[in-house]
């Protein structure tokens, strides 16, 4: 589909922004930034524990079973913000002294997902005290009620929505909870353990617990918080890129888990030059990988590795399932493009809400596909695929405008029964539907998402920040636009548009265009690369192109230079 080039809008530019880079100022005021403190980074600036509710309450359960020797039962989610979650829970209870703490996270093509009544029959054989959930939990009505019976207490430590009811856990932290006084209300998983874990420390501290052991301290194990924060693709607000920024310092420093070294390296990338964007494409569909295939306790166990020796077999493993997995995404891909195809010669149009389904895809696989199939055309997107016992399961992906929770929650609400169960957010979902129910829900999904959007929604969008000026466009400009990240979802990286001749240009690998340019009005020469565009333009390209890029750092045999990482590339206007 044509995409169309915008510029973000500009308010008018703080006076305290001023000082800054001229980019920088305009980057950082159309991401609603009001002050250059909000670059400040600092762990000074975190927001206190003590404001997230729910945090104390079960801040004293876990200081109770510490200093009474109780078994604790981690039980966390099947993805990379689920397993750094287990990770980070485990090292640091342990570090505080906790002498019986475990994990449980079982397949959950077989136990279905969060704190099910089956894994709570699978925890009772460890005869826990207490069950800490760790991103999941708070739509576990029925598991939390069978802990209950059985006698076992549950905190629930969450950052999903809640449904319209909620678990009658012994505590219940998540900042996404009505009426929670927590600002910080993108947190993800793995940064409420942390909070609660900060409150722990806290609590135990009170009680005079560290007098005769050593207190932890816990920016050790930021590196764990910043990837599942990262990888969860949560919105980057101040706190968690304080979070994220500080886990970053530690893994450029090696002074991370020997795990996250391991996966690096299997990756074939440097720690010292590691990005937030890395965490998030690097080594988080490495873990997914194995929650998504198999059983996410290789991530855990790669994540809680004491060297590198034992954590290097774990990577490897680790990578050999990430290569399934995307083996599979493509076979898949194609498999939705036939359809999709067939689909719009016999309709002539898709539809707004596009759901698709094949006998042969694989649980794991569905919501990476319904992101490639919505990313190419541009609406809301549900792939479903067989879940055993009569059942599809789904997993949503949606675009700017349209909540996916809330318009699953209309299908639900205006057809009783068709829908078995669901959760989620706005911009990602899953459900579950009776395999008979597939052409019903596909057809009642679209007609809610033609309510809710308007035909400008569907049509492709480029946002840039503009323009560069051509004495601007170097490797000053480059470091002052990188330092001021973590950049990522909800605080997007910068991208800019301009016009440019291409003086030099190379194929390479029959996909990638590696190119010399100079901007329209400027006389300097940049680099530049362009992945994967080489299928849209035949080669060779033309001598004037409207480039949409990323201004970065690049490093090649010792030589440092500004680069141009172009994202979308079309003949000048």
């Amino acid at each position: 589909m044509q995409k169309t080039i915008l510029t973000r809008p500009v308010p008018s530019l703080p006076s305290s922004l001023a000082g800054l880079h001229p980019v920088l100022q305009r980057v950082l005021a159309a991401r609603g930034v009001s002050s250059a403190d909000e670059l400040d980074y600092g762990l000074q600036g975190l927001l206190p524990p003590d404001g997230l509710g729910g945090a104390r309450k079960a801040a004293g359960l876990l200081a109770d079973a510490v200093e009474a020797g109780r078994r604790i039962l981690v039980v966390g989610d099947f993805d990379c913000d689920g397993a750094t979650s287990s990770a980070l829970v485990l090292l640091a209870l342990r570090a505080m002294g906790a002498a019986e703490v475990d994990y449980l996270v079982p397949n959950r093509f077989d136990y279905g997902y969060g704190l099910t009544p089956e894994i709570v029959e699978l925890a009772r054989e460890r005869d826990p005290h207490l069950i800490l959930t760790v991103d999941n939990g708070v739509s576990s009505i029925e598991g939390v009620a069978r802990a209950r019976e059985l006698g076992i207490q549950v905190v629930v430590t969450d950052h999903h929505l809640p449904g319209e009811r909620l678990p009658e856990a012994d505590a219940l932290v998540n900042p996404n909870l009505p009426g929670d006084p927590f600002p910080a209300k993108s947190t993800a998983g793995v940064g409420v353990a942390f909070y609660l874990l900060l409150a722990v420390r806290a609590e135990l501290r009170r009680r005079g617990w560290f007098d005769n052991r050593p207190e932890p301290n816990m920016a050790e194990w930021l590196d764990l918080v910043a990837l599942g924060t990262v990888a969860d693709v949560v919105p980057l607000e101040h706190n968690n890129r304080i979070l994220v920024h500080q886990g970053l310092r530690r893994i450029n420093a090696g002074r991370c888990r020997p795990g996250i070294l391991a996966l690096l390296e299997v990756a074939g990338r440097d720690h010292r030059t590691v990005r937030a964007q890395d965490l998030g494409f690097v080594l988080g569909p490495r873990i997914n990988a194995a929650g998504r295939l198999d059983d996410i306790s290789v991530g855990i166990e790669c994540l809680l590795a004491d060297s590198l020796d034992a954590a290097r077999p774990l990577a490897a493993e680790l990578d050999s399932h990430n290569r399934e997995r995307r083996r599979i995404e493509e076979e898949m891909k194609r498999q939705a493009e036939a359809h999709l195809e067939k689909l719009s010669l016999e309709e002539a149009a898709l539809p707004w809400g596009l759901c698709l389904y094949h006998d042969d895809w694989h649980q794991g696989g569905i919501g990476i596909l319904a992101s490639r199939v919505k990313e190419r055309y541009q609406r809301p997107v549900i792939a479903f695929a067989p879940g055993g016992e009569g059942e599809l399961k789904g997993s949503a992906r949606s675009i700017g405008g349209l909540h996916v929770r809330d318009a699953l929650d209309e299908v639900a609400a205006s057809r009783p029964g068709l829908v078995k169960k669901f959760g989620g957010h706005a911009m990602a979902a899953g459900l579950t539907l009776e395999s008979g129910h597939f052409e019903t829900f596909a057809e009642a999904f679209d007609q809610v998402v033609r309510r809710r959007l308007q035909p400008e929604d569907l049509q492709p969008v480029i946002l840039t920040d503009g323009e560069i000026e051509p004495h601007h466009l170097g490797l000053e400009l480059a470091d002052v636009l990188a330092a001021a990240g973590p950049w990522g979802q909800g605080f997007p990286e910068p991208l800019f548009h301009g016009e440019f001749e291409v003086v030099q240009q190379r194929l390479l690998k029959e996909k990638h265009w590696k190119l010399v340019v100079r901007p329209t009005g400027g006389d300097t020469l940049i680099d530049a690369i362009a992945f994967n565009l080489a299928d849209q333009f035949p080669d060779p390209l033309p001598s004037r192109m409207r480039l949409v890029y990323r201004l970065e750092r690049n490093e090649f045999r010792g030589t440092i230079s500004a680069q141009l990482q172009v994202v979308h590339m079309e003949v000048e206007r």
